[in-house]
Parts: C-alpha cells; sequence; structure tokens
C-alpha cells in the first residue's frame, strides 16, 4: 500500500483494506468469494461469470495476469491471497469489508435441520398424540408440509396450542368458539376462519372422525359442533340407565326416579351445569357405544340394572361432562365400543379424555367373538390403541368388524354380575 493511497476501513475487527482493491470493477470478484466463504466449507477456488471488459482488466491488474481472463473465469483462492499479501490484506478480509460479515451456511443448515428433527420427535411423543394413535396420521401430514417461512419455532408454538384445544376437546361444558381461542390463546379471534392455528386443529379432528377437512364455513361449525365448540347445552345430551347419584337436587333425584322406574334417561348438557357433583353408589360405571346396547341392558336387568352411560358414538360434550364428574367423584368407568377403525379411534379418544378403562376391548375378546362367529362388515382404516398393541393389526388382518350389538349379551352379563354382588 503507497503512503498516499486512500485505505477504505472495514467492519469492527477488520483491517482497512486498499481503496483500490474495493473498486467498482472488482465488486464480481467479492462477491462471488464472500458467497462462497459463507458456504462454511473449505474454498478453493470462485468462479466468475459475465464479466466486462472493463472488470477483465481490474482482476488482471490485481493478480498480475499477462492477459485479460476473459468473461468466465476461476481464481484460486491461494493466488488471489497472495496477490493481496504486500497490501496487508487477504480475500476474507476484503469480502468482508466490501459486503459484510460472513455466514455459515452449513451450520445454518445443521442448525435447522437438528430444529427439525427436535421438532418432530417432540410431537409424535406428545402425551395428546401418545393418548391418540388415531393422531399419527395428522402428525405424519404436518410433516409432510414442512417448516413453513416463519421457522420452526413459530410452528411449535402453534402446535402447542392446536394440542392444547385438542386436550380440551370434545368440551365438558358449552363454549362458544371465540371463548375457546381466547383461553388458550389469548386472541378470541386466533381460531377464526382457516388461518394456520384452525387448521391444523380442523384437520386433527377431521382425521379422528376420519373424515374430510372440511371445504367451507358450515363444514367447520359442523365439525367443530361435533367435539362441543359452539354447541346448543339443551340439545346436546347423554342417555343413561340405572344411574342413581347421591343428592337431593333436582337432576339426582329426577335420575333416581328413573333408574327405580327401569327406564333410560336424556341428561342434557344444560342440567349437568347445575349438577356439579356426580357421586353414586359403587366404584363401577359402564359406558357403551351404541344405545341399542344400553336398550338391551333395560331389557334384561330393568330397574336392577348398574350404572351405565351410552356415548352414541363420538362423545359429545354432554358424555364427557358427565363421565368427567363420576371420574372426579372416585368412580372408575369402563368403556366398550365397536371393534373396527372407528369404534376404537371413538374408545381411544374417549378414554384420554376421560380416563376410563377398556371393558372386553382386548385382542382375545376380539378373536373369542369373530371365533363364535360373530362376524361383520369390513372394519374400515385401522389405527393403533395405546391400551392394546396388537389388536388393531389383529383386526386389520381378520379384516372383520365386530359390532358392540354381536356382543352385547356378553355385556350384559358383566352387568348382570353387578348387580349380584
Amino acid at each position: 500500500m503507497s503512503g498516499t493511497e486512500e485505505a477504505v476501513p472495514g467492519p469492527a475487527g477488520v483491517p482497512p483494506v486498499p481503496s483500490h482493491v474495493v473498486e467498482e470493477p472488482l465488486l464480481p470478484l467479492w462477491r462471488a468469494v464472500h458467497d462462497r466463504l459463507s458456504s462454511g466449507r473449505p474454498v478453493r477456488s470462485v468462479t466468475l461469470r459475465g464479466l466486462d471488459e472493463t472488470a477483465q482488466a481490474a482482476l488482471a491488474d490485481l493478480l498480475g495476469l499477462t492477459a485479460y481472463p476473459g468473461p468466465r473465469t476461476t481464481v484460486r483462492m491461494d493466488r488471489l491471497d497472495a496477490a493481496l499479501a504486500p497490501l496487508g490484506v487477504d480475500g476474507r478480509t476484503v469480502a468482508e469489508s466490501v459486503v459484510g460479515p460472513l455466514g455459515d451456511r452449513a451450520a445454518e443448515r445443521a442448525r435447522a435441520a437438528m430444529e427439525r428433527s427436535e421438532l418432530w420427535s417432540w410431537l409424535e411423543a406428545h402425551p395428546v398424540v401418545a393418548h391418540q394413535p388415531a393422531l399419527s396420521e395428522w402428525v405424519a401430514r404436518v410433516r409432510t408440509d414442512g417448516i413453513p417461512r416463519d421457522g420452526a419455532e413459530r410452528l411449535r408454538r402453534r402446535l402447542a396450542q392446536a394440542l392444547e384445544i385438542l386436550a380440551l376437546l370434545p368440551l365438558a361444558d358449552s363454549r362458544p368458539l371465540p371463548a375457546l381461542a381466547a383461553e388458550v390463546t389469548g386472541d378470541p379471534h386466533a381460531l377464526d376462519g382457516t388461518g394456520a392455528l384452525p387448521s391444523l386443529v380442523l384437520r386433527a379432528l377431521a382425521t379422528l372422525r376420519d373424515a374430510p377437512f372440511p371445504q367451507d364455513a358450515r363444514g367447520r361449525r359442523d365439525l367443530w359442533a361435533g367435539f362441543g365448540v359452539d354447541c346448543d347445552s339443551h340439545s346436546t345430551s347423554v342417555l343413561v340407565l340405572g344411574l342413581r347419584p347421591e343428592g337431593d337436587g333436582p337432576l339426582a333425584t329426577t335420575l333416581r326416579v328413573w333408574a327405580g322406574a327401569g327406564r333410560a334417561a336424556s341428561v342434557t348438557l344444560d342440567q349437568l351445569s347445575d349438577a356439579m357433583e356426580m357421586r353414586v353408589p359403587g366404584p363401577v360405571v359402564h359406558v357403551v357405544e351404541n344405545p341399542s346396547v344400553l336398550a338391551i341392558a333395560q331389557r334384561r336387568l330393568g330397574e336392577h340394572c348398574p350404572p351405565l352411560v351410552c356415548g352414541s358414538g363420538w362423545p359429545n360434550s354432554a358424555v364427557v361432562a358427565l363421565l368427567h364428574r363420576l371420574a372426579q367423584a372416585g368412580v372408575e368407568l369402563r368403556y366398550h365400543g365397536d371393534f373396527d377403525g372407528e369404534g376404537l379411534r371413538i374408545a381411544a379418544h374417549l378414554m384420554a379424555r376421560t380416563g376410563a378403562v377398556p371393558w372386553r376391548m382386548g385382542t382375545q375378546d376380539y378373536l373369542d367373538a369373530v371365533e363364535d362367529g360373530v362376524a361383520g362388515s369390513d372394519p374400515g382404516r385401522m389405527s393403533p390403541v395405546p391400551w392394546d398393541a396388537e389388536l388393531a393389526g389383529t383386526i386389520a388382518e381378520r379384516g372383520v368388524a365386530v359390532p358392540e350389538e354381536r356382543v352385547a349379551d356378553l355385556l350384559i352379563d358383566d352387568l348382570a354380575t353387578m348387580v349380584d354382588r
């Protein structure tokens, strides 16, 4: 560097660079060097393309070439550093001075890969997913969609909110969608429409029900309503038989009357809202999926039927509210449903939400039913269940569904045994 030549100051910690080295014709060189060094990998050379004659002349002067290098040329980093050494700088120093601090794309890619791996591991192991294995299909879809532009951390926050909402559904009380959104996110409009968060939740709910993703506002409302959101507390109800709650409140009194008469009763969510406690004699309440099974129990056992609750397919808010109150009173809930794909998903969902345990819902129970000639239709799409690792695979292998009604006599025999105690 001559004593009169101006030096261009670089960023903090970067030595000043002679001004002629950073003039316009050489900018393509320094941008290319900066880009290659920011790869995070060793760099031996850089390739320049589209150089005009002015840029070729500047590069020839810098490197001490006897001829122009041409519009496309490769510059070795060791030769570039040797040409810059008398000036007290090297290619890295000049590139940082001209373009800015170097990046490390290799490290950034490794960090992003680690974030993705940690995200998917967290999602797959989340308790909500573990308790409802049918959601593994939803997890696979989320993975296929990949990381959005706003990054893995924001996706994780959205997924955490979606899982928090899924853990609450179906709701045990009557709340409109804005109230649910405000409770979980603090924003009453966070679940409106088809934004990222509501789409995540709705896709999970559709997966649980093995239903298509809703394509319009009505479909979205219907799917939300199916899990107790924005429902009518007077029309949402649960069917019971033989339920004799303690206490002198109107619901307890009415249910004892119907149980004594050997008749089923329909309890609305509105009625349950006034009965925060549900204490019943005896340690066990049985739960079935289908109203026809409850009807058989009524015919056979009548007024002697022990407490029996019917979920009527996918449990609504009234079902969950009643079972929550029973569980809180220390009652053990035993659940039975259909041996098919949807039946297992319903069972896993209800058990996860209420703490119920399986009742004649194991692999051997299924095989006994099939071997006894009790057969049904195609079981449909199967999902694994947390209480029996072999059950879903066995049903899929046999290819035969066993509706709950076909084993109703066995279930009623169990209830009769409870009466005899």
